[in-house]
């Protein structure tokens, strides 16, 4: 199924591929499809709270679907309005309570709308980024905390002719307020998210790598203090994502000598212990960005949900 949308920021998908949003489960069973498209790139599904809805953005769209569906059987997808934000990209979280989406846009701020959708709230502050042609600060947001008061993010800074020359973690208040900066290092973060217990904030970092791109899986207290890192292999880890119980790390793998985050690549989806320790391989998919960007674990903590890039077998 090929969905139109009116947004104005669209990935294309790469020359005969299509796009699949899938639900595996920890002990790596066969995945179950619930939607798939070749008209444009979906990506960065989240699973809602009460267990009914995956969300995820297509077009600078966000869209939801039954968590249930199947191909070919009952509604599909449909588009929650986010008013003027046209071009949202695949950072969003749902606050705990799941009456709230928070998503990052191409102004560069965070912005909140109602589950339902509406005209949504900028969250973040001014200035904007920029002219349109610099940016001096962009917000990529990751995580909310467990009371819905907080949110993580990337802000990301210029530097020497580099606009993404600093991604550093913050925080903010989700109802706005001051920024926090939690890290402070030339060494790219990304991907902050909360444990379930509010305890900690786990991301991925080049902090300490002697290989450009380099990324492993970190976590530190909501205060930046406590820095330590729980992987430590020669794979390029992203996204860490902690189940609802807390029991379980799955993150995002691409393979050695990966910069960035990459889209078309072969990717491992790997769990392990939250507390680090020997990793699992759960899936091999083709994938890499858009596939695990947000978290998307169902609320019974043994299924998630994620998008891979197969070939299109014309069917």
């Amino acid at each position: 199924m090929t969905i139109t949308a009116a947004g104005t920021a669209v990935r294309p998908l790469a020359p005969g591929r299509r796009a699949r949003l899938l639900v595996g489960d920890i002990d790596g069973g066969t995945p179950r499809l619930v939607h798939e498209t070749t008209g444009s790139a979906l990506e960065a599904p989240n699973w809602s709270p009460d267990g009914r809805w995956l969300v995820f953005n297509q077009d600078g769209l966000l869209l939801r679907i039954a968590a249930d569906a199947e191909p070919g059987r009952g509604p599909g997808p449909e588009v929650i309005p986010t008013g003027a934000v046209t071009d949202a990209n695949n950072d969003h979280v749902i606050s705990p309570d799941g009456r709230t989406i928070y998503l990052s846009a191409g102004d560069g701020h965070i912005h909140a709308v109602p589950f339902e959708g509406g005209e949504p709230t900028r969250v973040t502050n001014l200035p904007a980024p920029g002219d349109g042609k610099a940016h001096p600060f962009r917000h990529f947001l990751h995580g909310v905390s467990p009371d819905g008061l907080t949110l993580a993010y990337v802000g990301v800074e210029p530097y020497g002719g580099d606009d993404w020359g600093y991604r550093n973690i913050y925080t903010i208040p989700a109802a706005g307020g001051p920024d926090t900066r939690l890290t402070d290092t030339r060494s790219p973060a990304d991907g902050p998210e909360f444990s379930p217990d509010g305890a900690w904030i786990y991301f991925n970092s080049e902090y300490g790598a002697t290989i450009p791109g380099h990324a492993q899986i970190f976590r530190m207290r909501p205060d930046g203090s406590e820095l330590g890192c729980l992987t430590d292999d020669d794979r390029v880890n992203w996204f860490p994502h902690l189940s609802p119980d807390g029991r379980h790390l799955l993150y995002l793998s691409f393979p050695p000598g990966t910069e960035g985050h990459p889209a078309d690549r072969e990717v491992i989806l790997r769990l392990v212990d939250p507390d680090g320790g020997l990793p699992r391989d759960v899936l091999a998919v083709f994938g890499g960005q858009g596939t695990l960007n947000v978290n998307s674990w169902a609320p019974d903590s043994r299924r998630f949900a994620y998008v891979d890039y197969p070939e299109d077998d014309g069917e």
